[in-house]
Parts: C-alpha cells; sequence; structure tokens
C-alpha cells in the first residue's frame, strides 16, 4: 500500500447505499484505501490502524467505544450519542419538516398530525420543526407518540403492531379532516397508510399522508405510493468525506454539525390532492402545480380561478396563508434547489427549467431566497461538484 494512501473505515451502525456511494465516489477521487467491512458484517476490528474514521453512531455501545479508542480523526454521521464531542455532518431536519409543512399549507390543509412511534433524536427534531413551521403559519398539530401512549404494549412484537394499529386507527378517526399527516419515515408513513385503508378512511381524500428518506422499495408497484423527503444522503456522504479529509490533514473542525438539506420533496398519489374549499382558489392551484415551471403570472392564475386578480389574491391569502406570487416564487426555487443539488445541467438551463424569464433574474431570486448563488449552492450540497 503506497505511503500516501489514506486508510480510511467505515463503521456505520445504520446502512444506506446512497449515503456510501456519496463516499466511495470521494475516496475514489482522493485515492483513499476504504474499509467497508463493519458496515455490513459488523465485526469490530478491533487492532485496526489507519488515518480516519466515517461514523454512522448509532447503535450499538460496542462500534462507539471502538471510535473512541481509536484515537483518529472522525465525522459521525448521527446526533444519538451528542457527549461524544465528534465533528458531524447530518441531515438539515428542520429544513426537511418546513418543506412537508409548506406541502400541506400550498394544497389548503387546516387540520394536521404528526405521528411517531418511537424514541429518536432525528424523529423530535422533525417533529419539533414541523409543529413550529406550522404554528407560524397559524395552525396547531398535535403529536401522536405511540410508544407514550395509555395504549402502548411493549411485551410481544406481535401484539405491539396489533395493538399499535388499534390506537392509530382510532386516534385518526377522531381527527377533523380533511386530514394531513407528516410522519418521519417512509415506514411510519405505510403505518399510517396501511392504517388508514382498515378504518375505511381514504387516502388522500380525507387523510393525506407524507413520510421521508424515499427509502421504501417498489414504491410504484403500491395501490397509493407515498409522498417523500429525498434527504440527499449521497451529498450528505460525499461531504463527510470531505470533512474527514480536511481533518485528516490537521484542519480545524466546525464549531457546529454541517447540516445538508434535503434535496426536495417527491409528490406522489398520498398526498396529491387540494383541500381547499373554495372552487376558484382550489382550480387555481391545481393549474399553478402543472405550470409553474412555465412563464406564468399572478393574472394567469385568476384567469384559471375565474376570478378578478384582486379577489383572487384575496381570497388565495385568506385561504393558503400567502400570496399566490409567494407561492409561485416558492415552488420556483425548490424546484431549482433539487436541480442544483441532483442534477449537472448547466445553471442556464435550470433557469429556463423552473419558469425564470432569464438567468440573471434566476440569479437575483435564488440569492435573495437563500443568501448564496446558484453556483455555491451546487458546490456544497451536489456531490458530483468539489467542496
Amino acid at each position: 500500500m503506497p505511503r500516501s494512501e489514506k486508510r480510511v473505515l467505515l463503521v456505520l451502525g445504520w446502512y444506506d447505499y446512497r449515503l456510501q456511494r456519496g463516499i466511495e465516489k470521494y475516496a475514489q477521487e482522493h485515492g483513499w484505501h476504504l474499509s467497508p467491512g463493519v458496515t455490513r458484517e459488523k465485526v469490530i476490528p478491533w487492532g485496526w490502524k489507519g488515518e480516519g474514521i466515517l461514523a454512522w453512531l448509532g447503535a450499538g455501545d460496542d462500534l462507539a467505544e471502538f471510535v473512541v479508542a481509536a484515537k483518529v480523526p472522525t465525522v459521525d454521521f448521527s446526533l444519538r450519542r451528542p457527549h461524544l464531542k465528534f465533528p458531524r455532518v447530518l441531515t438539515d431536519h428542520t429544513r426537511l419538516s418546513q418543506l412537508v409543512a409548506e406541502h400541506f399549507l400550498s394544497r389548503g390543509f387546516r387540520n394536521y398530525i404528526f405521528y411517531s412511534d418511537i424514541e429518536n433524536w432525528s424523529f423530535d427534531e422533525r417533529g419539533r420543526a414541523f409543529i413550529e413551521a406550522l404554528r407560524r403559519a397559524g395552525r396547531s398539530c398535535p403529536w401522536l407518540r405511540w410508544h407514550q401512549s395509555p395504549a402502548y404494549y411493549p411485551a410481544g412484537r406481535y401484539k405491539e403492531w396489533e395493538q399499535k394499529r388499534k390506537w392509530l386507527a382510532s386516534e385518526l378517526r377522531k381527527a377533523p379532516k380533511p386530514l394531513a399527516v407528516f410522519a418521519p419515515t417512509d415506514w411510519m408513513a405505510f403505518d399510517v397508510l396501511e392504517t388508514c385503508e382498515s378504518a375505511r378512511l381514504t387516502v388522500p381524500g380525507q387523510v393525506a399522508i407524507v413520510g421521508s428518506d424515499n427509502s421504501l422499495l417498489a414504491v410504484d408497484a403500491m395501490r397509493i405510493p407515498i409522498t417523500t423527503v429525498e434527504p440527499n444522503l449521497e451529498a450528505m456522504g460525499y461531504r463527510g468525506a470531505a470533512l474527514l479529509n480536511d481533518l485528516m490533514e490537521g484542519k480545524p473542525p466546525p464549531k457546529e454539525p454541517i447540516r445538508m438539506p434535503p434535496s426536495g420533496l417527491i409528490v406522489r398519489q398520498s398526498s396529491d390532492v387540494v383541500a381547499v374549499d373554495h372552487t376558484g382558489i382550489a382550480r387555481s392551484i391545481r393549474f399553478l402545480l402543472k405550470h409553474y415551471h412555465q412563464p406564468i403570472g399572478v393574472n394567469d392564475l385568476a384567469k384559471a380561478a375565474g376570478m378578478s386578480v384582486r379577489g383572487f389574491h384575496q381570497a388565495f391569502l385568506e385561504h393558503i396563508g400567502w400570496p399566490p406570487g409567494h407561492e409561485l416564487h416558492r415552488l420556483r426555487i425548490e424546484r431549482a434547489k433539487q436541480l442544483l443539488s441532483s442534477s449537472a445541467e448547466k445553471i442556464e438551463v435550470i433557469a429556463d427549467m423552473c419558469g425564470f424569464q432569464n438567468v440573471n433574474t434566476f440569479w437575483v431570486a435564488f440569492r435573495k431566497d437563500t443568501e448564496i448563488s446558484p453556483r455555491q449552492y451546487r458546490k456544497r450540497y451536489n456531490s458530483s461538484s468539489a467542496f
């Protein structure tokens, strides 16, 4: 092995191929020797010698003890053990939850639930951020916690599953409709979906559902595919590897965890509904969702609603909570973020794909919204760009 080749160990107590793909890409570009054995086999290589560790210390105290004992530069992708003062690269759970809240709010929902079934630091971050985003919009949101409910039945996996479904069905039936439910993972969202089906609650008519992480397999084979958030784990893995490289070269660690925003929301049937009881506004929202990437304006939306511009503006503000021009701008910027973080398209092409008149207009609007330029955003959050 060449002396200049950095030896890096993966100690990932939780595995996702997208994260590892980002790490692998960085390792190939920088000539690392990557040892991924702990990720799959969970065999701890006591005595391993190398220059750095990339870890996801989510479970297993023995893994954490090994990483601490190794005494080499380490980057952790989890916050489960905050007492271990490793530099970290994490999902921006606040932004992720804001995306979901904006999605539901823009569809006109007024009734909400956040649902989780176990204690987890990332689920807690998502729940708090979702509820806060709705609070700022003047909406309230109860948090259904199965593991804290009086019906919780921890003894026996089958019995727990049965009791949980009965409890969840009861809570969903009691909630006012139409109802928007956010679950912090796709698996919990799938729990909500199946519970709705057994309780004869229509999805998305009575209950709209959004999950997160884009982790379900064969989602297109589901009778009702679930809307989700793509967390951009490949860029997160690449960014974590870049941070580790800095540490191995003696650079100081960041003072706070680096937070990676999600790529965007993937809208599927489970939440693809407009819950506005105003016919004109509902019609304008459907038109907006179909044509926002084209050079349309508020006048076009008012025409789709069959209303005067002034009356349309007032009605949209009343039913959605913000002006129609803001919603048009929001959709375009979010689509631009998604393309910048996941594609290699030229910035001029992205501006056109998102409905901006020209690249200069796009540049100014994007910088005003994010405080960085489109090129800086791509460099920071796209694993195809050098950090």
